[in-house]
């Protein structure tokens, strides 16, 4: 799996890498249904770990070859 993220930073909103899965606004829905990728809630920053990140995008890759017979 390549990484979209780097696996030992944290990333914050405003973080212009965050655009790749989302702008401000879907990441605060996602939250708000718990949905999403994992993230820290301190106070009122949010804080996404990019290892989480990874996590989670690769949960949600599609191979749109898999099921072909």
């Amino acid at each position: 799996m390549a990484n979209l993220f780097e696996q030992n930073r944290n990333y914050v909103l405003g973080d212009s890498e965050l655009e790749i899965i989302g702008d401000r606004d879907k990441l605060a829905q996602w939250r708000h249904k718990n949905m999403g990728p994992p993230f820290y809630r301190l106070g009122r920053k949010i804080i996404y770990r990019g290892a989480d990140l990874n996590a989670w995008a690769e949960a949600n890759r599609v191979d749109p070859l898999q099921g072909r017979g």
